[in-house]
């Protein structure tokens, strides 16, 4: 299972730096990089922060393939 992430697209839209997402929902600016490169999988908790920060859904901003 690999979830795709769209975070890069919605921090442009929002012209917000990994800095200030990872400050928003409480994490480090290189988990954000993880999250956006695909080399980490978010927890419920964040992926739900990280959706309310863009004011959008969960299943707008992440994507779950099967490999």
């Amino acid at each position: 299972m690999i979830i795709k992430t769209k975070i890069k697209e919605y921090r442009a839209k929002y012209n917000m730096k990994q800095e200030e997402l990872a400050a928003l929902v409480g994490v480090r600016r290189e988990t954000i990089g993880h999250l956006e490169n695909g080399r980490y999988n978010p927890s419920l908790k964040l992926a739900l922060d990280i959706a309310k920060v863009f004011h959008a859904s969960v299943e707008d901003i992440f994507e779950i393939t099967e490999e």
